[in-house]
Formats: C-alpha cells, sequence, structure tokens
C-alpha cells in the first residue's frame, strides 16, 4: 500500500537540500561569496531533520502485526546503537580528511624536493587514512553486537 507522500515527501527534502548548493554554484561564477548559500544549506538541513524527527513519514509503523511486535523492533536503544555507529564512521572520517588534507600536499612537496622521501611521507599520509578504518571496524562491531 504506497502512497504518493511516500514518494512527494523524501523529493521535497532532497529538493530542498539541494537548492543551496545551486545558488552557491551560481553566485561562485558570477565572482560573489557562497558563504550565505551555506549558511541557508545548513539552515534548510537543519529544518529537513527538524520535520523529519517531528512530523511521521508514512505508516510504516502501522503495518506491524500487533503492538508487541513494534516495541521489539523499535526500542531507544538500537536507535542509539545506530547511530552510535553512524557517528564511528562519519567522525572519524571528517578527522581523516583533515589530516590527508594536511599531510598530502606536505608529502608531494617534500617529495618533490627530494623523491628519496617518498616512502616517509607516504606512511604520514595513510596513518591519516588509518583513522577512518579503524572507524569502520568499529562501526561494524557495534552493529554485529546489536543484531
Amino acid at each position: 500500500m504506497l502512497t504518493v507522500g511516500m514518494f512527494l515527501l523524501p523529493l521535497a527534502a532532497v529538493a530542498l537540500l539541494c537548492t543551496p548548493f545551486l545558488i552557491s554554484a551560481k553566485r561562485i561564477r558570477q565572482g560573489r561569496s557562497p558563504k550565505p548559500a551555506f549558511i541557508g544549506n545548513l539552515c534548510a538541513f537543519g529544518g529537513v531533520m527538524l520535520i523529519g524527527m517531528i512530523v511521521p513519514i508514512g505508516k510504516f509503523v502501522a503495518f506491524a502485526a500487533d503492538e508487541g511486535s513494534v516495541k521489539g523492533a523499535i526500542s531507544t536503544g538500537t536507535g542509539l546503537g545506530y547511530l552510535a555507529a553512524a557517528l564511528a564512521v562519519g567522525l572519524p572520517c571528517i578527522g581523516s580528511g583533515i589530516a590527508v588534507a594536511a599531510g598530502a600536499p606536505a608529502a608531494v612537496g617534500a617529495t618533490s624536493e627530494d623523491p628519496k622521501n617518498f616512502v616517509k611521507a607516504l606512511i604520514f599520509v595513510v596513518l591519516g587514512e588509518g583513522i577512518a578504518l579503524y572507524g569502520v571496524l568499529i562501526s561494524i562491531l557495534i552493529v554485529n553486537n546489536l543484531g
């Protein structure tokens, strides 16, 4: 039993989130600062997430057989476990991106000065990427313990 709202609401959310990117691209082409568009994107994202938490989209829970299965399927502990798994991947990936953004240009510069420094420089870049891999590993462990 699919309804039109199940397709239109997510489509509206995606359109609302993509609009500031189009505005910022237009501002960049015109030579102006895209900062107001990025602030608008953050506000739109926060609004969409707030609406998503307040307004139930679809009637997914209504299709459960009885009330006991709903309580078994949806629990606060499971939800927080999935949130922890998402944070265990997302935050280390952001940190890894920052580390690689700082280390990779320095590695390229050091290698262009002296090609013998390639292996030493590569180690620092790989150490930055290892942070993200540890986050993925912890996330896998968290999700395995939820099920």
